[in-house]
């Protein structure tokens, strides 16, 4: 029995009003700390979708030892490449500078915040993809990671190239500069576009129309064009089971990583992650 229950077991019986006082106090508790981070982001942030955040330390622990057991490679490995993008400073000076001078910089942060993009970064790294695709871009800060990795592996002799999927044409400003070599954007309806994408997929990331019905469209359309290995990631996992009905039917595995934002009041989405052994 912890300490509080023993406390309320011993103390003598109190009346409905107080006992509701006290059950209000204790739930309430659990909201005060995103309530206050409310203020922080109206006072800090421009952003009004698509939010940014950094992950808890121990969430970010969570995430690697995740990756590793996947992946087959040792936690330390993992955390390393989480530092080496959170720590590129080539990187973070360019999402500034792009963003500085965009047409959204009025509602996009300069600051780099990369949450669960550390994971698809780290994957990338991991699997050396020769092909990655990503359905759903906005700015095109998840694209930049994923050039990043790209750019890193190439260095090392894998080289790939990312192609980003999305109906705004002007989506994908992010994917310029340095790391526009290693990816191409591709405008037009996501599930078209795959229909018509001729190469074989080691990476597809879903992160397009969050319906669950658009998103199941996506899967039955990327399925013939994976890989053997090909790992598939969901953005939309926190909300929708489709990743994991299509991890069913098709015989991969799959697992889930939710986010906890560090102080920030949005939830925290997460990764959705479909693989073979």
């Amino acid at each position: 029995m912890s300490k509080l229950s023993s406390t309320i077991a011993k103390a003598p019986l109190i009346g409905p009003v107080a006992l509701v006082a006290y059950r209000t106090r204790m739930a309430l508790g659990y909201f005060f700390r995103p309530f206050s981070d409310v203020f922080k982001w109206l006072v800090k942030s421009k952003e009004t979708a698509n939010f940014t955040y950094d992950l808890e330390e121990l969430n970010q622990r969570y995430l690697a030892s995740m990756i590793a057991g996947i992946f087959n490679l040792q936690f330390n490995k993992v955390m390393d490449l989480f530092r080496e993008i959170e720590e590129d400073v080539e990187f973070k000076e360019h999402i500034a500078a792009a963003t500085a001078k965009s047409d959204w910089a009025f509602i996009a942060d300069k600051e780099v915040r990369l949450g669960r993009r550390i994971g698809w970064y780290a994957i990338a790294r991991a699997i050396k993809p020769r092909i990655v695709i990503e359905s759903g871009v906005d700015k095109g800060l998840g694209s930049c990671v994923l050039a990043a990795a790209l750019k890193r592996n190439t260095q090392e002799g894998h080289a790939g190239h990312y192609y980003g999927l999305d109906i705004n044409p002007k989506a994908g400003y992010l994917l310029s500069g340095d790391y526009a070599p290693y990816g191409s954007m591709l405008y037009g309806d996501a599930v078209e576009s795959i229909r018509d994408f001729d190469g074989v997929v080691d990476l597809y990331i879903n992160d397009s129309d969050h319906s669950a019905e658009y998103e199941a469209l996506e899967y039955k359309a990327i399925v013939n064009k994976l890989s053997e290995d090909a790992i598939v990631l969901g953005d939309n996992a926190h909300a929708s089971d489709k990743l994991l009905e299509f991890s069913l039917t098709e015989g991969r595995h799959f697992v889930f990583f939710q986010e906890k934002p560090r102080e920030h009041w949005y939830p925290g989405a997460g990764i959705g992650i479909s693989f073979k052994r």
